[in-house]
């Protein structure tokens, strides 16, 4: 199995809008971090989780010629507003893809785009929309996704709850402030951690700082572990020189293989 970096930004993304950091005027391109998404290949299957605002410049990026399915986290606008991209897929022929998302989610993704996911769509003469199927899930369900096995783990994220995943040796964990204490034992064993983390220093109330994320990683004890979702409070070359063996710093078009 191989995961793609797609994006590793945080949601203003880096660079910042009107900032004149180091980071956000960097030379290098580890430093330059669209919003999060990731891929999964296994063979020809291919799982999409999030769809970012900046979805279509990642897929073309990374040679992207379609998805299997597409698993969501939450609904926040980092993960999420991307999704009309998915018509490249599936608006010419007719094809729907599976889309996996929280039951407490499901509602409010589909009052957002209701123009192709609600009750009565209201596709304009000559568009194209994308074809979604949607499949709820509910915290700690086991499903096949596209042929990967996932043990889906909620997270506390502020008001909401964001959703990751155990799929074999990869564990996912997504905008997260915390573990629940009846999930670490599902993160057990786990080779390849990926965790976000926004920068060094002041705790955040709804994401993990890289002292966070670096507890869970010592608790976890994967033998490889990858921080995204990371802000322009973080120079890769100087994060990279921070953190201890066995741990990274992401980038965008980083691949891994698991």
């Amino acid at each position: 199995m191989k995961l793609r970096f797609l994006g590793t930004g945080t949601s203003f993304g880096v660079p910042v809008i009107g900032c004149s950091c180091a980071v956000c005027n960097s030379d290098d391109p580890r430093n330059r971090r669209t919003r999060h998404g990731i891929l999964l290949e296994d063979g020809d299957r291919k799982l999409l989780v999030d769809t970012p605002p900046e979805l279509r410049l990642q897929l073309v990026a990374a040679d992207v010629p379609r998805v299997d399915a597409v698993f969501l986290t939450h609904p926040h606008a980092d993960h999420l507003h991307g999704i009309d991209d998915l018509r490249a897929f599936t608006g010419h022929d007719g094809n729907r893809i599976p889309l996996y998302l929280s039951a407490d989610h499901q509602a409010e993704v589909q009052a957002r785009f209701s123009y192709f996911l609600g009750p009565e769509p209201s596709k304009q003469p000559g568009t194209v929309v994308p074809g979604l199927e949607l499949i709820p899930y509910h915290d700690r369900d086991l499903v096949d996704v596209a042929g990967f096995p996932l043990r889906v783990i909620g997270f506390p994220h502020g008001m909401y709850q964001s959703y990751g995943f155990r799929c074999g040796d990869l564990s996912l964990i997504v905008d997260a402030k915390r573990v629940p204490d009846d999930a670490w034992g599902l993160l057990e064993g786990t080779r390849v951690l990926i965790l976000n983390a926004l920068w060094y220093g002041s705790p955040h109330p709804t994401h993990f700082n890289v002292e966070e994320a670096l507890a869970v990683i010592e608790r976890v004890d994967p033998e490889r572990a990858l921080l995204t979702h990371l802000t322009h409070r973080l120079d890769h070359a100087e994060l990279e020189e921070r953190l201890p063996a066995g741990v990274e710093a992401a980038y965008d078009g980083m691949t891994v293989e698991i």
